[in-house]
C-alpha cells in the first residue's frame, strides 16, 4: 500500500481513464467453497458501503455460502468497514477481538476485512503488528476479486492498493429491499476537504457510462422496483471526468423518462450542485424532492479550514434557490461540531445557519482527527468537553426544526411507499414519503411495495404515523 499522500493523490484525479470488464467468472473449485458453509457479513458506514455489501453477499451465495445472522455458527466472517469516524474503528477492532476468540477455538474459519479501513495504512500496520491471524484485507477496489482470496485461504492475504482500479460492470448483487434499489453512477471523490479520508480510501472519481446505469434502471423496473437511489461520494460531480458535456442533471433527465416511480440521488457536494439539476428536478414529479446537502459549518472562516470551496453565504444562496424552485422540498445537512481553531463565534454563525435554514434533519458530529488527511496536522485544540457541550446544543436546535417539519404534516394525506414490516409494531408497515420522512403505517399487507395514499395521524422529531385512505 502507498501512504495517502495529498499531492499524490490530487494528482491521480487527472486525465481520468475508465476502462469496463466482465471480470466476474467463478471457478468450479469456487462454487464448491461454500457448499454447507454460512457466512457472517457486518457492515458499517455510508449507503455505498451498503451496496457494495450487496454484491459482496451476492459473490458469496455464488460460492454457495449461506448466510446467517450470528457470528458464532459462521464458518466465514467478514467485516465491511467505514473509515470516517474513529469510534467506528473502534467498533471494528473489537468485533475483530470476539472473533480472535472464536478462532482459537475453531482453527478452520476464515476471516476477512474489508471497505474503507483497508484502504488505511494505519489499519493495515496495525493489522501487520497485531492481527495477523487474519486471513484477508480486501480493499474497495477488489470486490471482484473476493473469490480469489477466499480461494487461497492463506494466512493474510492483503489486496488493497490505494490507487483505484478500473470500474468492473455485470458484478452479481443480491438486493437487500426488493421494491428500492441503490445504484452506483460515481465512485470516488475529487474534492480532498481537509478533514476527510474518503478520496484516499475510494480514489478519484470515476463515473459509470450512461448506458451501464440505465441498463441497470431498465432491468430493476422489469423487476417491479418502485425507487432507485443514485449514489456517489460526490453524487453530482456525476460525468465531470468523462469529458462528453453529459452531466447528472442530463442523467436524471434520461432516468425520469423511464417512468420509474420515485428517483433520488445522494450526497450531494454543494460545490458541484447546478441550476440546471434543480430546473430538471423541478420539471420531472417523478425525481423526489428531498436533498443532502452537507454544510460542514455556518463560518465562512472554518469552512475555508475544511476545504469546502463555498462560504456560508453561497450555501444560503443555493438553499434558497432550491426552496424558491421547488417549495415542497426537504433538505437535510450534515454538521461537524470542534473542527480545529472553532472558535465561539464561528459555533454562534453555525447555530444561526440552522435557525435561518430550519432544516428538516441533521446529522451532527464531533470532529475527531483521520490520520492521513491534512485538517490532522492541525492541532485539536477544542476541548472535548467543549464540543460536546456545543454538539447538546445544536441538537436540541437541529430536533426543534425537524419535530417543526414534521409537525407541518399532521393531518394531511400524503403518497408513502410502503417498504417492510414495522419491527416493533405488529400490524404495522414502514414506509417513505416523497421527502424521505419515514412513515409507521397501519395498513394492508397488499399494499407492500405499492406507494399509497397515507393520512398523517401522529408525528414525532424523526418520524411520521399514518393510516392508509
Amino acid at each position: 500500500m502507498l501512504k495517502p499522500d495529498l499531492k499524490q493523490a490530487k494528482t491521480r484525479t487527472k486525465n481520468p481513464v475508465l476502462i469496463y470488464n466482465d471480470v466476474y467468472k467463478l471457478l468450479d473449485e469456487d462454487k464448491k467453497i461454500g457448499l454447507n458453509k454460512k457466512y457472517y457479513l457486518k457492515t458499517y458506514g455510508c449507503q455505498m458501503n451498503v451496496r457494495d455489501s450487496e454484491t459482496i453477499k451476492a459473490i458469496l451465495e455464488d460460492m454457495n455460502f449461506l448466510e446467517t445472522d450470528n457470528y458464532l455458527e459462521a464458518d466465514l466472517l467478514i467485516l465491511n468497514t467505514c473509515a470516517v469516524r474513529e469510534n467506528v474503528h473502534n467498533k471494528v477492532f473489537g468485533m475483530i477481538g470476539r472473533f480472535k476468540h472464536l478462532k482459537e477455538t475453531r482453527k478452520d474459519i476464515i476471516v476477512g476485512l474489508m471497505g474503507c479501513m483497508a484502504q488505511e495504512e494505519v489499519v493495515v500496520d496495525k493489522i501487520l503488528n497485531k492481527y495477523k491471524w487474519l486471513n484477508f484485507v480486501l480493499g474497495t477496489h477488489n470486490l471482484h476479486q473476493l473469490p480469489e482470496v477466499i480461494r487461497s485461504q492463506q494466512k493474510l492475504n492483503i489486496n488493497a492498493p490505494s490507487i483505484e482500479g478500473d470500474i468492473y460492470e455485470n458484478l452479481p448483487v443480491k438486493r437487500t429491499n426488493p421494491f428500492t434499489a441503490f445504484v452506483n453512477i460515481i465512485y470516488g471523490c475529487d474534492k480532498f476537504c481537509t478533514y476527510c479520508i474518503v478520496p484516499f480510501t475510494r480514489g478519484k472519481e470515476r463515473s459509470r457510462q450512461k448506458e451501464d446505469i440505465l441498463k441497470e434502471i431498465n432491468k430493476l423496473i422489469k423487476a417491479g422496483y418502485q425507487e432507485v437511489t443514485l449514489l456517489g461520494q460526490n453524487v453530482n460531480a456525476y460525468g465531470k471526468d468523462l469529458n462528453d458535456q453529459y452531466y447528472l442533471n442530463n442523467l436524471l433527465e434520461d432516468i425520469a423518462k423511464t417512468k420509474i416511480p420515485r428517483i433520488r440521488f445522494l450526497t450531494s457536494h454543494p460545490w458541484d450542485f447546478t441550476d440546471e439539476m434543480i430546473e430538471v428536478i423541478k420539471n420531472n414529479s417523478n425525481i423526489m424532492p428531498y436533498f443532502h446537502l452537507p454544510v460542514q459549518s455556518g463560518s465562512s472562516r472554518i469552512l475555508k479550514l475544511m476545504g469546502r470551496r463555498y462560504t456560508k453565504e453561497e450555501y444560503l444562496t443555493l438553499f434558497n434557490k432550491i426552496k424558491k424552485a421547488i417549495p415542497n422540498s426537504s433538505i437535510t445537512t450534515d454538521i461537524i461540531v470542534g473542527f480545529p481553531n472553532e472558535t465561539e463565534e464561528d459555533f454562534q454563525e453555525t447555530i444561526d445557519l440552522v435557525k435561518e435554514c430550519q432544516f428538516d434533519g441533521a446529522y451532527t458530529f464531533l470532529y475527531s482527527p483521520r490520520e492521513g488527511t491534512p485538517a490532522a496536522k492541525l492541532k485539536d485544540n477544542v476541548l472535548l468537553e467543549v464540543k460536546e457541550k456545543r454538539l447538546h446544543r445544536l441538537n436540541l436546535i437541529v430536533n426543534e426544526h425537524a419535530k417543526k417539519s414534521n409537525d407541518k404534516m399532521l393531518g394531511k394525506i400524503v403518497p408513502v411507499l410502503i417498504e417492510n414490516y414495522s419491527d416493533k409494531n405488529k400490524g404495522q408497515f414502514i414506509g417513505y414519503t416523497d421527502t424521505y420522512k419515514s412513515v409507521n403505517v397501519i395498513g394492508d399487507e397488499k399494499q407492500l411495495g405499492k406507494i399509497v395514499d397515507v393520512e398523517i395521524t401522529d408525528v414525532k422529531s424523526w418520524s411520521l404515523t399514518g393510516k392508509t385512505v
